[in-house]
């Protein structure tokens, strides 16, 4: 349990640097966001200046916690978990069960588990080292740009990212990248939301599937039988429960699903 909390602990602070990368990011580029920092408001460790003062310091925090979690929800496998899981319930025919607290969590630590790898890296090039005293703050925000920049950009489809390129360089000609790492951030923010919603959709196509043939079936048999007056729906449910219950449903969906970011 304590090496569990230990890993958990590491996650949330790798995922507390994301706040970070909102400042534009390039591999070619050298963001001077840290310095700017200091030279306006002074060193915060005291060192090169006056420092900032507690409430500047708190004003600067709660504004990087507001955007927080859009970043969590645009950056990683979030996304695409929760439109899967609220397409599955639809499926199914249940309004509000699971509530959507329990997709929103099974959503989260799902996330947490396909973003492991990711984390860790952040966490052992960039927070780790930060913390060390090894590299500065502009290093560590680098470092852990290229660590969701390499995973976003595998989970990105070709075709959106080049749609958004061409949208940002005014199609003024083809775009051209020696490397996926010289995209940057503001073209592969928009192509990685575009494609995980892409997905997500095509997953929940699939799911729809043989929940809709035991919705026709149960019409048929219901309009057969001439009760026209009861709902198809009231009759299929538990048949689509017991189908999914039947195939083990939640353990194949949830091992699809973090399957498909490998």
């Amino acid at each position: 349990m304590i090496a569990r909390g230990f890993a958990l602990s590491r996650w949330a602070g790798a995922l507390a640097v994301i706040p970070a990368l909102l400042c534009p990011f390039s591999a070619h580029a050298q963001t001077a966001i840290p310095g700017a920092l200091d030279r306006a408001f002074g060193s915060l460790g005291g060192a090169g200046g006056p420092g900032m003062n507690m409430s500047l310091q708190l004003l600067l925090i709660m504004g990087l916690l507001t955007i927080l979690p859009s970043l969590i929800l645009m950056m990683t496998s979030f996304t695409r978990i929760l439109v899967v899981l609220s397409i599955l319930r639809q499926a199914i025919g249940l309004q509000q069960s699971p509530p959507n607290q329990v997709l929103i969590g099974l959503s989260m630590f799902l996330s947490l588990f396909v973003m492991a790898p990711t984390l860790e890296t952040v966490n052992q090039t960039a927070i780790a080292p930060y913390s060390a005293g090894t590299i500065n703050a502009e290093a560590a925000i680098q470092n852990g740009g290229r660590a969701f920049h390499a995973f976003m950009i595998r989970q990105t489809r070709e075709r959106d990212l080049m749609m958004f390129a061409e949208m940002a360089q005014g199609r003024s000609g083809p775009p051209r990248f020696a490397s996926s790492a010289d995209v940057p951030f503001s073209v592969l923010l928009p192509a990685f939301v575009t494609s995980e919603l892409k997905t997500a959709f095509q997953i929940g196509f699939m799911l729809f599937l043989p929940f809709l043939v035991i919705d026709l079936v149960v019409s048929s048999v219901l309009m057969s039988l001439g009760m026209m007056m009861m709902s198809p729906m009231v009759v299929s449910l538990p048949f689509k429960l017991l189908l999914f219950v039947m195939v083990d449903g939640w353990a194949l969906l949830m091992g699809s699903l973090a399957q498909s970011f490998g």
